[in-house]
């Protein structure tokens, strides 16, 4: 039985505004292949962390909340990476639909670690398991965080060539697509940069918006409380000017 298929979660947060449509209840799951620069929850890396749940346990614990969160919003999951344990999220967002619930995948497209020795790179799913997830998602929200493969390798250890072939099965599905991009002054902070990621994005005809995200460091303590160097601790947080000068490289339909 799907209820009963069991996934490891990092968190829940019961009523989420900026991570899709409306409000949002917001489920966290454990394991990321990434190792992002930025990264603001490494308490989220180990795929071995966080707590076991059911798809029932899930579920019973979403619908505490569908009066707050109605028909305008509902359900994101988050992570770490949704897509490593993506039989578990497609079991959930199928008995989400079940209840007539907006549900919404926010990821980095990715599965797999580009960099990680094979005995422990964690093996992509199959164009099937893929097709099968976005088959129940309503929304799909994806981070294009660089625009080269130099730079995404060198600062997330991934592979943006996997993100844009992930991409393409949004696209091939239909399935609507967001796309965030964090800036971060000195790494992706310039308008070529941005517009750089915006001709990405429009390669997509199911793209129906861009969000630009300014780069924050409330995130350090978790580092500091794990024992893990901050990538990112010297760098200067974005602030709204240069948020709202890039934003001009975003076509008026897609803000």
């Amino acid at each position: 039985m799907e209820g009963s298929i069991t996934g490891r979660i990092h968190s829940f947060q019961s009523l989420g505004a900026v991570d899709g449509p409306g409000l949002r209840f917001v489920i966290f799951v454990q394991g990321c292949p990434l190792r992002c620069m930025y990264c603001h929850n490494p308490d989220s890396w180990n795929k071995s962390g966080g707590t076991e749940y059911t798809v029932d346990e899930v579920v019973a614990k979403v619908l505490r909340y569908r009066t707050y969160f109605g028909e305008d919003g509902g359900v994101t999951v988050s992570g770490g990476e949704a897509l490593l344990q993506a039989p578990f999220v497609t079991a959930l967002f199928r008995a989400l639909k079940a209840e007539g619930i907006h549900t919404c995948l926010d990821t980095s497209g990715l599965a797999a670690s580009a960099t990680a020795a094979s005995t422990e790179k964690a093996a992509p799913f199959s164009a099937e398991v893929i097709d099968d997830l976005l088959s129940v998602t309503d929304l799909v929200i994806c981070d294009i965080k660089f625009t080269n493969e130099k730079d995404y390798l060198s600062h997330t250890k991934g592979s943006l060539s996997a993100v844009l072939e992930f991409l393409s099965h949004t696209q091939a599905l239909q399935v609507p697509l967001w796309v965030r991009h964090v800036v971060v002054p000195g790494f992706t902070d310039t308008e070529d940069e941005v517009r750089a990621m915006v001709s990405l994005a429009q390669r997509y005809d199911n793209l129906r918006r861009i969000e630009l995200l300014p780069f924050r460091k409330l995130c350090i303590t978790k580092y500091e409380a794990l024992g893990i160097h901050f990538p990112c601790a010297d760098i200067d947080e974005c602030d709204e000017a240069t948020i709202s000068r890039l934003s001009s490289c975003i076509p008026d339909a897609l803000r």
